[in-house]
């Protein structure tokens, strides 16, 4: 039950009423009972407090910290985050709506951070409410919106020091070039210009306006002392503008670029890989016949993606040899482009020394012994032209005996039969740490899309040491390359311990 001792107020008519007593999941209830109800959280819990007071029921607040209703609340919960593992889960945003067209914009922000667990509160400048209105805001964050700096309500308990504090991070998206004059400069006229002046929180800003704007030398001159003062940029970038005819940089990041940069900022977990380096080689490779044609295989890039950006994720430096791919760059990596097994051998020498590789790509075994300088022709009535191929270079066999042989060497096996047999071979012939196999035959049953393991989603594989097999249940490949990298983790642990 919300308990009267924790709220320090006055009933009926007297002025002041705060809630910093309460704990957050109960203030969350609140915040999201008020958003409902178009009142302030302080208004909404002095009219509780009336009704308990007046015995017209009782409003208790279960573990989840959702409201359950007695006869006085008609409570309903709201959406549980849909997507795990974001590093800002449990944070608080407060996010500062300046106006302009990217205003709209910060509607899809707003449900990217919620999806991902993050609390949202907005302010929202008048310009801003020129676009998008406070109830689309307010609907969104299950949240008062703020408006107004001589706000009666808010303001009684000096309400702009507290939302410029009670947050993890301040964020302006869009970030006008009026609002960033302000802040440059330490103008505070309005709510959200107060807030920003008050905050001792980090702050991040999306500036969006028109090219000529943000080219002007006024806007670059302030842009650059908000950096100096430590404000975060995200954007502006370059296309089209809303103004017919009109294009270049000025525009608003989009949403999910935001929602990564939130996440980079307030990610305080911790880091084990932290100045240990990570050579990870993913993809296929293209072995050229002639001009047009090219030997390779099916692999997709997808797990060596997903292991480079999870080692990232633990604070190594990576670098990702990638042959060709249609996926994108995975986050917090530097990526180097190759075509062919010789290229993606002459970069992975050259990014060594290195604390840890992983050797995931599906490096074709033979290329053609001569590149025709022209597009080999059909020869009518005379068969397939003769093709010689030769062996390509062993690229993990040739980390395995290098005199600057990484400290962990981890290679993968893709074998569609004697898994466990093959993968073990290779093991010692090649002189590598851990094998990683996996099943690629196209009737390994991992996953639904076809093809199974190559070009999919999932993977089910062992991992051979000297020590055994460690047999992993079918995982996507995301967990698949988590479950690696927290292994990596400890193993470097227990060889520092041991040291």
């Amino acid at each position: 039950m919300i308990e009267i001792n924790a709220i320090k107020c006055h009933i009926g008519g007297m002025a002041s009423i705060t809630i910093r007593n309460l704990d957050e999941s109960t203030k969350q209830a609140l915040r999201e009972r008020a958003a409902r109800n178009g009142r302030s959280m302080e208004e909404e819990a002095r009219l509780l407090l009336a009704e308990l007071e007046q015995g017209a029921g009782s409003v208790e607040v279960a573990a989840s910290g959702r409201p359950q209703a007695g006869p006085a609340v008609a409570a309903r919960p709201s959406p549980e985050p849909a997507i795990s593992g974001f590093p800002a889960a449990g944070k608080r945003v407060l996010l500062i709506i300046s106006g302009g067209i990217a205003a709209y914009k910060s509607l899809d922000l707003i449900r990217r951070l919620r999806e991902r667990g993050v609390r949202v509160r907005a302010v929202m400048t008048a310009a801003a409410q020129q676009f998008i209105t406070p109830l689309s805001v307010g609907a969104l964050t299950a949240d008062k919106v703020f408006t107004d700096l001589f706000d009666r309500e808010d303001e009684h308990d000096v309400g702009h020091i507290r939302l410029a504090r009670d947050c993890d991070l301040v964020v302006v998206a869009p970030a006008t070039a009026d609002l960033m004059a302000k802040m440059a400069n330490g103008l505070a006229n309005d709510l959200a210009s107060t807030a920003l002046l008050a905050t001792n929180r980090p702050v991040l800003i999306a500036p969006a306006m028109n090219p000529a704007m943000w080219s002007h030398k006024a806007t670059r001159r302030n842009a650059e002392s908000l950096r100096r003062d430590g404000i975060h940029f995200i954007g502006p970038m370059a296309g089209e503008m809303a103004e017919s005819g009109e294009a270049g940089e000025g525009r608003m990041a989009e949403p999910m670029q935001v929602v990564e940069k939130i996440g980079e900022l307030l990610d305080t977990r911790p880091k084990p890989l932290k100045g240990k380096r990570a050579i990870v080689t993913s993809g296929p490779t293209h072995e050229p016949i002639d001009p047009v044609r090219y030997i390779a295989n099916r692999s997709s890039g997808k797990q060596g993606h997903a292991i480079a950006e999870a080692l990232a994720d633990l604070g190594a430096e990576v670098i990702l040899v990638s042959g060709p791919v249609s996926i994108p760059d995975p986050k917090g990596c530097e990526v180097v482009r190759v075509e062919s097994a010789r290229e993606m051998q002459r970069m992975v020498e050259a990014a060594l020394p290195a604390d840890i590789a992983v050797m995931v790509a599906a490096v074709a075994d033979w290329r053609s012994k001569g590149e025709a300088k022209e597009k080999m022709k059909k020869e009518g009535g005379k068969g397939p032209s003769h093709l010689e191929l030769t062996e390509n270079p062993d690229i993990l066999k040739g980390l395995g005996h290098h005199k600057q042989r990484p400290g962990l060497l981890i290679g993968f096996a893709a074998e569609t039969e004697k898994i466990v047999e093959h993968a073990r071979a290779k093991l010692e012939r090649k002189k590598a740490d851990w094998i990683v196999a996996n099943d690629v035959s196209p009737d390994s049953g991992i996953g639904t899309t076809e093809g199974g393991v190559m070009g999919g989603d999932r993977n089910r594989v062992r991992i051979l040491t000297r020590e055994g097999v460690e047999e992993w249940p079918e995982l996507t490949k995301q967990q698949v390359a988590r479950r690696l990298a927290a292994r990596i983790c400890d193993h470097l642990a227990a060889v520092t311990a041991t040291a």
